[in-house]
């Protein structure tokens, strides 16, 4: 995968297909610490100890239609290519989070992506979905959450094409590496 945001959607993707209708994304950029942290936190079905431990193989996958599930291998590598980390967190019935730490400065670290992109297309693709996004770095916070959104605007649907631009503009306004 070319950057980060990608990894980002692909994760929450699997939480939906796990029954998840909350899905908490959030970023940490920390420069003094010189690392990335990108946590995704769902509400959905969960996955027992023994399934934890063959998640990072690519040819494991709980789907009927695919045979192979790349998505956590994939961040499990990119994680590792850059001095980094992971963790999963679950049990069944209480949901699933996993985390992935970068080294920041790391030559091979991809770059954060277009997290607006990102955003836009879960919030579209799963308009009955609630998702946050909480970005951090050097002191400076921005968060997005559907809750919140929706009650903005009144109960208009968030997968109208004028709503989806206004979410990406707004994302990539405040989550981006160089602020």
């Amino acid at each position: 995968m070319e950057d980060l945001s990608l990894h980002i959607l692909d994760i929450a993707e699997n939480s939906i297909d796990a029954g998840a209708d909350r899905i908490e994304i959030m970023i940490s950029i920390m420069s003094d610490n010189d690392k990335v942290i990108l946590q995704v936190k769902d509400n959905g079905r969960g996955i027992d100890a023994e399934t934890i431990k063959k998640v990072s193989d690519p040819f494991f996958t709980t789907k009927s239609v695919r045979k192979f599930g790349m998505g956590i291998p994939l961040l499990i590598q990119t994680a590792e290519e850059c001095k980094g980390r992971h963790s999963i967190d679950s049990e069944p019935g209480r949901g699933t989070t996993i985390t992935a730490e970068f080294q920041k400065s790391h030559i091979d670290r991809k770059p954060l992506g277009d997290m607006g992109a990102t955003m836009a297309v879960l919030i579209s693709g799963h308009p009955d979905k609630d998702f946050s996004l909480l970005f951090k770095k050097n002191g400076f916070s921005y968060r997005l959450d559907t809750v919140e959104l929706r009650r903005e605007l009144n109960g208009a649907p968030l997968n109208l094409p004028a709503v989806l631009k206004l979410i990406k503009e707004d994302v990539n306004e405040y989550v981006r590496e160089e602020i």
